[in-house]
């Protein structure tokens, strides 16, 4: 019960929670009502960094989400040029986080990581599809452990000033592991070859580390859904 209740935080946070907790004391100080919402603030920055435990599955051709958030798109796009991955459109699924998210960035696929690149840019909505063309992003490549390269993007959204990324060129990553964070408000873009079929859907709610959002090796047709 303590694992779920006591959820880590993640160790880049803990000076902005430091910020907002002296930054609560001295309002206390100034006006006792202004010491209340500094720590309701303080609160919410902890919240914010929080890092919960996830259960990955790991079965080949699985393709797991690399964020919390909702799935604003699904569609064929061309990867951003600095990845050299060609010209020619790939699968891309969108997902935007609010301020409420975990912003923990996890891999979706494990293999070696072939490429990174940093491009800085605007911080417009990052739920709208042009913030991965025009936002401050993180582009990483992966060769995939069967072969087919992937992209996964970290993008800078409205409020958003900081992308952590923590890996570097040549390194073997897992399926699930951790790999970075962006702060308050961002989107994370994947791609993945045009003959992996989406299981995730526009509106759904993900989980990252956690949510099946394609598969490599099934025959089942993309899926559609019902809100209700």
């Amino acid at each position: 019960m303590l694992k779920d209740v006591l959820t880590p935080i993640h160790p880049d946070g803990w000076k902005f929670i430091a910020i907002f907790a002296v930054v609560a004391l001295v309002l206390f100080w100034v006006w006792q009502p202004l010491g209340w919402l500094g720590l309701v603030a303080t609160a919410w920055c902890t919240y914010f960094f929080r890092d919960p435990w996830r259960v990955t599955p790991t079965r080949a051709g699985l393709v797991i989400s690399p964020a919390d958030g909702l799935v604003v798109s699904i569609g064929p796009a061309v990867p951003p040029p600095e990845l050299e991955m060609g010209p020619e459109a790939m699968t891309r699924i969108g997902i935007f986080l609010n301020v409420f998210d975990v912003h923990i960035n996890r891999i979706p696929v494990g293999g070696k990581v072939v490429k990174l690149s940093y491009r800085p840019g605007k911080f417009v909505n990052a739920s709208l599809d042009k913030a991965s063309e025009d936002n401050e992003r993180m582009a990483v490549r992966i060769a995939t452990d069967d072969g087919p390269h992937i992209a996964v993007i970290q993008i800078a959204g409205l409020v958003a000033r900081r992308i952590v990324c923590n890996i570097h060129e040549g390194r073997q990553v897992a399926t699930g592991e951790r790999f970075g964070l962006i702060r308050f408000g961002s989107r994370t873009d994947i791609y993945m070859p045009t003959d992996w079929t989406p299981l995730a859907l526009v509106g759904q709610r993900v989980i990252g580390g956690e949510t099946v959002i394609a598969d490599a090796l099934t025959d089942e047709p993309q899926r559609q859904g019902v809100v209700h």
